[in-house]
């Protein structure tokens, strides 16, 4: 039995004393069970009785022994003790514990996945760095977080998009193509330009492309570079993800919301709704009306659209493809940008609490030697995703930056990460499955084999290790649930740690495979279904962290 399904008991059970008049009160929705930390206090208590007492006008205690008697008499249920002002605290009849080790298996890679976001169509944006210079570290780290993140909301039934915004158009773009140009004659970067080797690379590439191009018109040349660098740079930026294992269902241009009059009908549907104005020759929109801490400009003077005029064309252009809430990932240095967006939406009619969520990520420093690594070897004062990936590998680099909570800076130390020992966490995770395929291989050469569910006796495991361990593999499905709707997916790494280190001592206390002349027994057929259970979420787990679960180390 696992948390979920005791879950739906103790709910069961309340709406069972609630129909028959034994307590006045409206069935919860949500149950909270959790695991006790001192293992006396039984497999899982709930603190319901003390969320029912008030709305039933009765004390707490008095909820809670009403519900026991119940709840002691549930299959799988083995007893129930009130304790302190009300909890229940519940001892799981040792076949229901076990059979969590034969659900874990049968469900394969389905375990931990839910229904709880079904229904919801999300617009997931990150990295979204400009077109300009390969990815650099922290473009890295949304990289690793967004799509971990992607792949937990589909593990609990939302449909995920997920988004990169190619910011295409605009000045910077004009100076990516005026360095180009100068790579490509020979000179200068120019002052406000953008250097490292890539540039030179990708001039090349240009020049290659099109024959004679430094020969025609000084401003074709320019339009040529802009265009074919522009395309160039994008390819390298998806090769690199790629490379990372991170695949996007959408690029999007902002030149295409230039291009098709995007701007010009999201300025006029608020200026329909009342919310823009003209001042000293500008077209503003009044986010001030919406908590902004000044009203901001749609259409500048000269008659050119601001960014802010795009990210309005741009959000209503997620709200039209149909998502019902647009995620957006940002770097720290964007933190201001918060109160105009929301400002923004609200401005469209829209109630940002409901249709946006901006999550704010801080930097990641690469060290070596316990020095900070500060120069690429082609973008030339930055480190890129590529630099990472060569330094520690693609699974360690997906890991350590989805480790840790996004609004944590981070230090990634070279000699940590590529370290083949336990303190290397993401070397602990995968080294937990390597033992594990390692002794389900030796169990297939010695003949054993796990069989049929309906045939294992899980009531053999009654280990404390065992038990822990049983407990640990249930709480899979809350722990991806719980990161899916705090968008955290670090919990996810912590508790693959928690569950290796569970069954690493699981492993030094209980012997799986018999030795020598023994036989083996009912036992043996358990172990071996826990291992495998273990293995399941192992793999599972790192999966949604896009980092590979092996079998031989």
């Amino acid at each position: 039995m696992t948390p979920e399904q005791l879950r739906n008991v103790v709910r069961t059970v309340v709406a069972a004393a609630v129909d028959r008049g034994a307590l006045a009160v409206e069935v919860p929705d949500e149950v909270v069970v959790e695991r006790p930390k001192n293992r006396a206090h039984g497999d899982y208590a709930t603190n319901i009785a003390l969320r029912l007492a008030k709305a039933a006008g009765r004390p707490p205690r008095e909820v809670a022994e009403l519900l026991a008697g119940d709840l002691a008499a549930q299959p799988g249920i083995a007893a129930v003790d009130v304790a302190g002002p009300g909890f229940l605290n519940i001892t799981l009849a040792q076949g229901a514990l076990g059979r969590i080790a034969v659900d874990a298996v049968t469900a394969g890679a389905a375990y931990g996945r839910t229904e709880v976001l079904a229904g919801q169509r999300l617009n997931l944006e990150f990295v979204s760095s400009n077109p300009t210079g390969p990815v650099h570290i922290g473009g890295t780290r949304w990289a690793a977080v967004g799509d971990a993140l992607g792949r937990l909301l589909e593990a609990s039934g939302a449909d995920v998009t997920r988004e990169f915004y190619l910011n295409d158009a605009g000045a910077q773009i004009d100076r990516f193509a005026k360095s180009l140009h100068a790579a490509a004659l020979g000179r200068p970067v120019p002052e406000d330009g953008y250097a490292g080797s890539y540039i030179g690379e990708i001039a090349r590439q240009v020049v290659a492309r099109e024959p004679g191009l430094l020969d025609r018109p000084a401003d074709e040349q320019l339009a040529v570079f802009r265009a074919h660098g522009v395309e160039l740079m994008v390819a390298e930026i998806r090769s690199s993800l790629v490379a990372l294992g991170v695949e996007f269902d959408v690029f999007f241009s902002e030149t295409s919301l230039h291009e098709s009059g995007a701007l010009e009908k999201a300025v006029a549907r608020l200026r329909e709704q009342g919310h823009v104005f003209e001042h000293d020759g500008a077209v503003w929109l009044r986010t001030t009306d919406f908590g902004d801490d000044k009203d901001r400009v749609l259409i500048r003077a000269d008659g050119e659209p601001t960014y802010f005029a795009a990210d309005c064309a741009y959000y209503l252009d997620k709200r039209a493809r149909g998502f019902d809430r647009v995620v957006i990932m940002l770097a720290s240095d964007h933190s201001g940008y918060v109160g105009r967006y929301k400002a923004l939406v609200a401005a469209t009619g829209d109630d940002p609490d409901a249709h946006l969520e901006i999550l704010i990520g801080q930097l990641v420093n690469l060290l070596r030697d316990g020095e900070p690594v500060r120069m690429s070897k082609r973008a030339g004062n930055v480190v890129t995703l590529d630099d990472l990936v060569e330094a520690i590998g693609v699974d360690a680099t997906r890991y350590a930056l989805a480790r840790a909570s996004v609004d944590q800076q981070i230090d990634v130390d070279v000699d940590q990460w590529t370290r083949k020992t336990n303190d290397n966490p993401v070397f602990y995770v995968q080294y937990a499955h390597a033992r594990i395929s390692s002794v389900l291989r030796n169990a297939t050469d010695l003949g054993l084999a796990l069989g049929e569910a309906r045939d294992v006796d899980v009531t053999q495991l009654v280990h404390e290790r065992e038990s822990d361990l049983l407990r640990a593999i249930g709480e899979f499905p809350r722990v991806l649930t719980a990161a899916a709707e705090l968008r955290a997916p670090h919990r996810v790494a912590r508790y693959l740690e928690e569950l290796a280190g569970t069954y690493h001592r699981f492993y030094d206390s209980c012997r799986v495979l018999p030795r020598g002349d023994e036989e083996a027994t009912a036992l043996t057929t358990a172990r071996l279904w826990l291992c495998a259970a273990t293995a399941t979420v192992l793999r599972n787990g790192l999966d949604v962290l896009g980092v590979s679960a092996p079998e031989r180390m």
